[in-house]
């Protein structure tokens, strides 16, 4: 099984970071750097089922189907992500921790990928995430503060 597992600090307190990932508002402010997914029928109650919809590509319809799993403000948020394109479900989690300094280490994960298909897709989606956890969040995060 493949995953994705990136760590970022931000010198932002984790209200600010946590308000980043899941404010509907601002969501899209960040992942434009990637297929800029904007979060339909969002909520951070667990059960919740929404959407990302993001920009199409060749073979992909830009909808990512979710649903909460875990959400304990401001440190853990987690929830399913099933391609609407393949079906397979994988999990993300967003984990914050305070930093010594009044800052945030954020570890994004996103696991479940199963074989040579979910091989590339880590691979794939791992460098978009880079992107967006380190050009897209890091300017938003200011502008917030």
């Amino acid at each position: 099984m493949s995953a994705i597992r990136i760590e970022q600090t931000y010198p932002q307190p984790t209200g600010v970071v946590w308000r980043a990932l899941t404010d509907p508002e601002v969501v899209p402010r960040w992942t434009s750097t990637g297929a800029g997914g904007r979060p339909v029928g969002f909520s951070t109650e667990v059960g919740t089922r929404f959407q990302f919809i993001g920009k199409p590509k060749p073979g992909w319809d830009g909808v990512v189907d979710c649903v909460v799993l875990e959400a304990r403000e401001p440190s853990v948020f987690r929830f399913s992500w099933t391609d609407s394109g393949s079906g397979d479900v994988t999990e993300v989690a967003f984990l914050l921790a305070p930093t010594g300094d009044g800052g945030t280490r954020l570890v994004y994960e996103h696991t479940g990928f199963r074989g040579v298909g979910g091989f590339f897709m880590a691979r794939l989606l791992g460098r978009v995430r880079r992107t967006m956890l380190r050009s897209g969040l890091p300017p938003v995060l200011a502008d917030l503060a």
